[in-house]
């Protein structure tokens, strides 16, 4: 009997699959070039491209091997007639084959131009008064132990008084942390309550992708400068000494205190890398304002203002609002176990981007 030519499965998905493996392999041979190899630059360039590509061509060569499966079967159906087994065989390559179809689309969509940055948090307490200063507390504790259980390196730019300022540096950290900007609402009983009474307090939490220079220029006629005594805790030395540094940018009016180094040139730094940052943020906000005039906000790109998430204690409940998930594990997200919901939150967002995407 002559054999059947296969038919083909999905021409647009197969034709995306021949993409990503030429691409991956592409990758591949670059970073095995000593060309490559000695330009650092080059190379960590590449480097972040192979890692945005591996899951999908991992997507893709499942893929192959379901589409030959399921196209073995059906020739062997075409010749020897009703199988069961073979039977089973398409059905589940058939059904698999659609599954990965979604999960390479959603593989593919285009990725926020920031998420391999650095970024900087700001937490604020909010409403609430000592118990909000409380919870802002308790969200840098929970914030800079998730982390630390990524994998990324922290480092506490300015603390105190329900106001911490920290970086996070590693791959992609814009990409986990850029959802857990806006308000954060606790219920609970305050420790100084003492007629048992829950109340509601909020901080707020702002994520900056971290800015190079030449992403913002920053006129130094721009700036003004003050050096003042610190008020805070940190020994003697930083208490007599004018070593806090506060920066005004007189154009936007965003100003930038830091007082947790001893050494006002080290202050300094780390006030503008935040001016930096929050310069940046505002443009980008500015893009996104103008790309978005016409729908409403997505996933991430809300005003950080908005509510996000309330933590209600004596139901050890957590609920975010933007993807109206609630899960009931109020303890370990505390503690930094926060992948579940980061993992729900990345995967609306490239749903809302492949929506776009089609209808654009």
């Amino acid at each position: 009997m002559q054999t059947q030519p296969r038919p083909r499965l999905g021409l647009v998905i197969e034709s995306l699959v021949d993409q990503i493996e030429s691409r991956f392999a592409d990758v591949q041979a670059q970073m095995s070039d000593p060309e490559v190899i000695s330009d650092r630059a080059r190379y960590a360039e590449v480097g972040r491209e192979y890692r945005a590509l591996e899951p999908a061509a991992k997507l893709a060569a499942e893929w192959r091997r379901a589409a030959d499966d399921a196209a073995g079967a059906e020739e062997l159906l075409a010749e020897d007639g009703d199988d069961p087994e073979l039977r089973e065989m398409l059905s589940t390559s058939r059904a698999r084959i659609e599954e990965l179809e979604e999960e390479i689309r959603l593989a593919m969509v285009e990725r926020d131009p920031n998420d391999e940055r650095d970024v900087i948090v700001e937490i604020r307490k909010g409403a609430g008064g000592d118990e909000a200063g409380l919870w802002a507390g308790d969200l840098y504790r929970m914030l800079t132990r998730y982390a630390e259980k990524r994998g990324f390196k922290t480092d506490t730019l300015d603390s105190g008084e329900g106001a911490y300022t920290f970086e996070v540096r590693g791959d992609g950290a814009y990409s986990v942390f850029k959802f857990e900007g806006g308000t954060h609402r606790v219920q609970r009983v305050p420790e100084t309550e003492s007629q048992g009474r829950i109340h509601t307090s909020t901080a707020t939490v702002a994520v900056l992708p971290e800015a190079e220079e030449v992403d913002v220029e920053v006129d130094q006629n721009d700036l003004e400068i003050d050096v003042y005594r610190s008020s805070g805790p940190g020994g003697q030395s930083v208490n007599t000494t004018d070593s806090a540094v506060r920066i005004t940018h007189k154009p936007t009016g965003i100003v930038v205190s830091m007082q947790d180094e001893k050494s006002q040139l080290q202050n300094r730094e780390r006030a503008m890398k935040v001016l930096r940052a929050r310069l940046y943020e505002s443009k980008l906000a500015e893009q996104q304002a103008e790309l978005a005039a016409a729908r409403s906000a997505q996933v991430g790109t809300g005003d950080r203002a908005e509510k996000i998430r309330t933590y209600n204690f004596p139901e050890r409940r957590v609920t975010d609002h933007r993807i109206k998930r609630t899960v009931h594990n109020l303890d370990e997200l505390l503690s930094g176990e926060l992948d579940e919901m980061t993992d729900a939150l990345q995967d609306a967002e490239k749903r809302q981007r492949l929506t776009d995407a089609a209808a654009g």
